[in-house]
């Protein structure tokens, strides 16, 4: 029973398995990554349209779940910027006059995401994760550091950027740099730009000569003391200000006659956030040699939402930004999650005025510098030398992610993954086989110098599953296999070593090819047949025409069949 428990909740068994040496790291991360998501959740609680302390409310039954029933190491869970937009669209048409229902419907809708995900976990549609790739998921990180990168602009310069996309932030960055079309007062502020700049020197100094150091933890806190000493946040400094008392209370949402409008939003924030949460988690574990439990994250993803709607919360999903800082201070497992959660805690009951003075600009360089380390320019070139249709994969990830928004570019990307599959399997590699002089066995005779086939025999082997999508390609490059010969082909054997299963067009095909050979006087036999691939032989009427002697468990026994006939 205890067994059975565990296996529910991975990220209690990491805990159970707790290192000291751990601690360390993930105490520092937690703290940071604290620092960074309390200002930030409070702007996505202003962004959804309810007070800024449901943000922070919304965090701790997130961040309290995941650490028990999530299967990711690194991955920090909580208010996140596209669901928080969703969440903005789903409900503005819904309101009342006087927005009496606002609360009730963010959190009704939070409810309905995390059922849709425990509906999906229980029919356990964690499998459709494995269509992504690592050419997406390079290309998908590459994107979402870009969106990092962008979103920070206004915050490190102190001037008001609206644009909501990368290529508009960037535009209008680069406008009111150089004071194209931009007003006198919203030029940049010197002194954020300045101490922005100062805070990413010293973020990327300390972790080229010191990469152990907490890096952005002390860089928040010098910032911080610079603001008390020199009283900059007087002199024009945006700072986090002040942060509301108080903890949430539980409520029961109200499934009212607009739940049929709600469940259409919920379902997209729904596959947002976990497409969001999978491929965070995925890359951040292929760094650290780990996996994830794809099937899993369905639910801890369900029961965190679930969680912040009965705490009068709003949808939630993972944070790329804050999963990166955590990582980079060497954050080993959902501890530092916890921690962060009781940071949020202490403030919300007595270290608001500690947090008052946080420059957001130092805020800002954190991220920068965190998606920086996202951009993984030796992968890339990794897979231009591999196979370049996998690079130019992830480089329309990439610009799809940017594009459009992070599900549309991932779900392009996913397409066009499955079209490069489909031609691979259209058209797979192929071979005939023959004798290498000195060499045993029977190799692709393309491959070695001096090659030959047995006379009288073609050995042909094709590379893939049987289907209706090669059937066709099959038969023709078998047919072209026996033309090439210059002996009078007697037998044609079919290797199916790479074939393991065969749909009812291809058995139609392969029974057409055996009355064409037979039709030309050729024996038409299979060799290295697998035990499910003879069932539905059986099953077939090829069996009877080919009959059970012209099916060989292995080559060696072929030959000998050939050479006895």
């Amino acid at each position: 029973m205890q067994q059975r428990l565990l296996l529910r909740l991975p990220g209690l068994r990491q805990l159970l398995g707790y290192q000291r040496s751990w601690l360390r790291g993930d105490i520092l991360a937690g703290v940071t990554v604290a620092a960074y998501l309390i200002p930030q959740c409070m702007a996505y609680g202003e962004l959804v349209g309810v007070p800024p302390v449901v943000g922070l409310w919304t965090i701790l039954p997130a961040m309290f779940v995941y650490a028990l029933f999530g299967s990711s190491r690194q991955l920090s869970v909580g208010p996140e910027s596209t669901t928080a937009v969703m969440t903005a669209a789903a409900i503005s048409p819904l309101l009342l006059a006087d927005r009496s229902n606002y609360g009730v419907l963010t959190a009704t809708l939070a409810v309905l995401v995390g059922a849709i995900c425990a509906i999906g976990y229980l029919a356990r549609l964690g499998f459709l994760a494995n269509l992504l790739s690592k050419p997406i998921l390079i290309g998908y990180m590459a994107g979402v550091a870009f969106i990092m990168i962008a979103g920070q602009l206004g915050k490190i310069s102190g001037i008001s950027i609206p644009g909501t996309t990368v290529f508009a932030q960037v535009n209008q960055f680069i406008d009111q740099i150089v004071g194209v079309a931009s007003p006198v007062e919203n030029r940049v502020h010197l002194i954020t730009l300045i101490l922005a700049g100062l805070v990413l020197a010293f973020l990327f100094a300390i972790g080229h000569f010191f990469p152990k150091a907490p890096a952005p933890l002390l860089a928040v806190l010098i910032a911080t003391a610079a603001v008390a000493i020199f009283h900059l946040d007087l002199q024009g400094l945006a700072v986090v200000g002040a942060i509301p008392a108080g903890l949430p209370r539980f409520i029961v949402p109200n499934f009212s006659a607009q739940l049929p409008d709600l469940l259409a939003s919920a379902l997209g924030i729904a596959i947002v956030g976990y497409s969001d949460n999978v491929l965070t988690a995925r890359c951040f574990a292929a760094r650290h040699q780990c996996k994830i439990d794809a099937n899993q994250e369905l639910l801890a993803l369900g029961l965190a939402n679930l969680g912040a709607g009965l705490v009068q919360g709003f949808p939630v999903s993972s944070s790329g930004s804050r999963t990166a800082i955590g990582d980079n201070l060497g954050s080993k497992t959902q501890l530092f999650s916890l921690v962060a959660m009781g940071v949020t805690i202490s403030v919300l009951l007595w270290l608001r005025p500690v947090l008052a003075l946080f420059p957001k600009a130092a805020l800002g360089a954190i991220v920068i510098f965190a998606a920086f380390k996202l951009i993984e320019i030796p992968e890339f070139i990794r897979l231009y030398r591999f196979r370049r249709s996998e690079f130019f994969l992830a480089v329309i990830t990439t610009f799809g992610v940017l594009v459009t928004d992070i599900l549309v570019g991932v779900e392009i990307a996913v397409g066009l993954s499955i079209i490069e599959l489909l031609s691979r399997l259209a058209h797979p590699h192929d071979a005939v086989q023959g004798t290498v002089p000195n060499l045993p066995g029977l190799h692709d005779i393309n491959d070695w110098e001096g090659a030959t086939t047995i006379p009288g025999l073609v050995i042909y082997r094709y590379d893939a599953p049987l289907c209706f999508a090669n059937a066709e390609d099959f038969k023709c490059r078998a047919l072209r296999s026996i033309d090439l010969e210059v002996t009078p082909v007697e037998w044609f054997v079919l290797n199916t070593e790479a074939i393991a299963e065969i749909d009812i067009t291809a058995m139609d095909m392969l029974e057409e090819l055996y009355d064409e050979l037979a039709a030309r006087g050729i024996t038409f036999a299979m060799a290295r047949v697998k035990q499910d691939l003879y069932a539905q032989l059986k099953r077939s009427l090829l069996l009877n025409k080919i009959s059970e002697d012209r099916i060989y468990l292995t080559l060696h026994t072929m030959i000998i069949g050939f050479k006895s006939r």
